[in-house]
């Protein structure tokens, strides 16, 4: 099903003028509204005037996670504050949220981005949509939830994480359509499994999974383990959250919502615009967003974006599933975790040396798991294991309380952790995806 056929089939041409009359609308408006973007249209001496086509998108700067924390809160506010609606919010490497504000039009055009996805994996009004992605500052939760109700299926607000009351209502209240992230949908699978349900018995029929990334042989457990057809979809707080792009019953690329957010694949290191088909780094400029719109937009994801007649009709552009980032965070469960966040929590912790390693593994319930490797000074390292596992809870608490995910912390003595010449080899990676 299309949802918006008028939009998702539009010819190319069109489409390419819509997008020119939305960018020059926002470059107007962020120079006028936007004391960030007008200082930086200064620095590389440009103004609205200059952008007469698409192509012109080159001469606007980039804008980055960095650039997002110094403007926090509100910095790169584009109307009133009394016309925001909705914050939401993701973490960054210093701890200071990057924000995304939205208007009363933003959240509709992100519930019809959503609907757009939902629709992509089958959805439509009498579907019953189990929304397990966690409710909150993360937009995940939100996200569906808008693009169910948009389409007007039944949403269940379920949230992550309480899994059995997940399967039970999966059950009785007959969920036809999931939506959490891929490794919580092959859990789900592994325990309706091991709890001795058959799962040709629920109604579950599609799944949308993100936030996190994965293969497609965890495509294939998901689908045989629920008896679905799962989906990939693509989002990131910074734009809107997800709905940005998603899989059609093809499963071959992701659909990018080109009349909403306009993208750019660039190199990494020299910021120059790539041909359609090479790898590099994925950029998008927000062409609607009212609240914050941003203007070429570094995702620091790696992709390469590519034009086919698709079968289903939609002629949007599409982009690769990811094959990697250009930075060290990590996706934990479907958090954003940062090496350099886990050692601030260290360093303010007072027993421990600034010596530490993340060890990464999937363990046979699919799930991420974290280990922190915590050298402990030589002083607290004594054969009193009272005091260690106090140092040990400490830290296990503030991990979970200052980022959001729980790991499972191990207290080594000191220069257990290899040293190493050159940059510190903090993370070890044994996931397998």
């Amino acid at each position: 099903m299309i949802w918006n056929p008028e939009a998702e089939c539009m010819p190319p041409y069109a489409r390419k003028r819509l997008q020119l009359a939305n960018l020059k609308n926002l470059v107007e408006k962020v120079y006028d509204k936007v004391p960030f973007y007008r200082r930086k249209f200064e620095e590389l001496g440009i103004t609205p005037r200059d952008i007469h086509n698409l192509e012109d998108m080159a001469k606007l700067p980039f804008t980055t996670k960095d650039d997002l924390r110094e403007t926090y809160p509100y910095g790169l506010l584009a109307v009133p504050e009394a016309e925001i609606e909705e914050i939401h919010m993701s973490s960054g490497t210093t701890g200071i949220p990057v924000v995304d504000a939205y208007t009363r039009k933003d959240i509709e055009i992100w519930g019809e981005g959503m609907a757009r996805t939902l629709s992509m994996a089958g959805g439509r009004r009498n579907d019953i949509v189990q929304n397990a992605y966690g409710y909150g500052l993360f937009t995940g939760g939100m996200g569906a939830h808008y693009g169910a109700k948009t389409i007007g299926a039944n949403v269940i607000p379920m949230s992550a994480g309480n899994t059995q009351k997940q399967i039970q209502v999966m059950k009785d209240f007959g969920s036809t359509m999931l939506t959490c992230t891929p490794s919580y949908a092959l859990f789900l699978g592994e325990a309706i499994h091991e709890a001795g349900h058959n799962i040709r018995e629920f109604r579950l029929r599609a799944g949308c999974f993100g936030a996190e990334p994965w293969s497609e042989n965890m495509r294939k457990e998901i689908e045989l383990k629920l008896n679905i057809k799962a989906y990939d979809i693509y989002g990131l707080t910074e734009i809107t959250g997800p709905g940005v792009s998603s899989e059609c019953e093809m499963q071959n690329g992701l659909h990018i919502n080109e009349d909403l957010f306009y993208p750019e694949i660039i190199d990494p290191v020299t910021g120059q615009v790539l041909a359609e088909g090479e790898k590099g780094e994925l950029v998008f400029t927000t062409l609607t967003k009212e609240g914050t719109p941003l203007i070429r937009y570094r995702t620091r994801d790696i992709t390469c974006l590519f034009s086919e007649s698709c079968p289903c009709g939609r002629t949007t552009i599409k982009m690769h599933r990811l094959f990697g980032r250009t930075d060290d965070m990590l996706i934990i469960r479907g958090v954003n975790v940062f090496p350099s966040q886990v050692e601030q929590v260290l360093i303010a912790i007072e027993g421990t040396d600034p010596h530490y390693q993340i060890i990464l593994t999937r363990g046979e319930s699919h799930l991420d798991e974290m280990e922190i490797m915590v050298e402990v000074q030589e002083k607290f390292f004594t054969d009193e294991t009272r005091g260690l596992e106090v140092l040990r809870a400490k830290i296990e608490t503030e991990i979970r309380s200052k980022l959001g995910v729980h790991a499972k912390i191990k207290l080594v003595e000191p220069k257990t952790i290899e040293r190493s010449i050159g940059k510190a080899k903090r993370v070890i990676d044994k996931r397998v995806i």
